[in-house]
């Protein structure tokens, strides 16, 4: 369905790395968008100054604030959560509070106002399932609760399953989407982000900090492709009540990835094993493969993923040689 008319736009975490970039993308087709944001992982500076922005500094864990800008919008795209496996291991309650309450009260406000709402889950959802490339209907498989890189995966999970039941059971239009690993410009290596963590690595000639034994595999897509499948997603009726994965089909090593880093940025660092024990904490558990499946999502909206892995490290090394160039002037 092709957009046709002007929509307003309620973008919780909209100052972070992918909220930001969608918030980019709403204002270029004359959309306005309203960004709330609490700034504990998101950045100001984030968002370029635009007659159609508005950006409000609170949290979702705010009911009155969020029942107000949810009313004055069109459409709800719920992005706000902690995010990163480091945050999740170290602060789980905080972690916990913000991905379930937080999103109960924003589903809560989409449907007192009868808004369209699109949520972004993860690739998280699926735990330990290391099968073929994963399919929307694909098994989760997940340790035990005590251990807390499962959190993260379950709160998601609870978000899932609570905007599946308003569809069902109250009528509320939502889209689930399932983000797989997305990098590109933005993105902070504070909450061990891995690319952007080993590209600073390797530009400071230090080693690069490997988890686990490297054999583990990911697929990594651009922020630009993910923005425009989410856009495709809003924009296509059909796509309310269901959940896709978007992420790219292209595996990679991390232990490949970081050669491959070392040799784009012509570092002489090295490369260091690290367990997850001593990376994360006693008893962490890892996947060893995440692929995801996107046929349903290709079906639907013809998207796939245009930027090739060696495009997505060259643009960030870019960054990152400018940031750190502009940090030491």
């Amino acid at each position: 369905m092709s957009k046709a008319t002007k929509t307003s736009y309620l973008v919780t975490g909209g100052s972070g790395f992918i909220g930001s970039h969608l918030s980019d993308a709403l204002l270029a087709r004359d959309d306005s968008v309203v960004v709330l944001d609490n700034l504990s992982t998101g950045r100001l500076e984030n968002l370029r100054p635009h007659p159609n922005l508005r950006f409000v500094h609170g949290s979702v864990l705010d009911e009155l604030m969020v029942d107000e800008l949810v009313h004055r919008c069109d459409v709800v795209i719920h992005m706000a959560a902690a995010v990163g496996v480091k945050l999740i291991v170290e602060k789980p309650l905080r972690s916990l509070t913000t991905n379930i309450r937080g999103s109960e009260i924003v589903i809560e406000a989409a449907h007192r106002y009868r808004k369209k709402i699109l949520i972004t889950s993860t690739s998280e959802i699926y735990g330990k399932n290391s099968s073929n490339a994963l399919r929307e209907d694909s098994d989760r498989i997940l340790g035990s609760p005590a251990v807390v890189r499962w959190a993260y995966s379950t709160a998601k999970a609870v978000d899932e399953i609570l905007a599946n039941a308003y569809h069902k059971e109250r009528d509320l239009p939502t889209i689930i989407v399932r983000l797989f690993n997305t990098v590109g410009p933005r993105q902070s290596p504070t909450y061990g982000m891995v690319i952007p963590r080993l590209v600073q690595q390797a530009l400071a000639g230090a080693p690069l900090t490997v988890f686990g034994d490297g054999t583990q595999t990911r697929c990594f897509a651009h922020v630009a492709d993910v923005v425009d499948a989410l856009l495709r997603l809003l924009d296509e009726d059909a796509a309310i009540g269901q959940t896709f994965n978007i992420g790219s089909g292209d595996e990679v090593s991390i232990l490949e990835l970081a050669k491959l880093i070392i040799e784009r940025t012509g570092s002489t660092s090295g490369i260091d094993l690290i367990p997850y024990s001593e990376a994360y904490e006693q008893g962490f558990e890892d996947m060893n493969r995440r692929v995801p499946d996107t046929t349903k999502l290709r079906a639907l909206t013809g998207w796939t993923p245009r930027r090739t892995l060696n495009e997505i490290l060259a643009e960030i090394i870019r960054e990152s040689r400018e940031d750190l160039a502009a940090s030491t002037r």
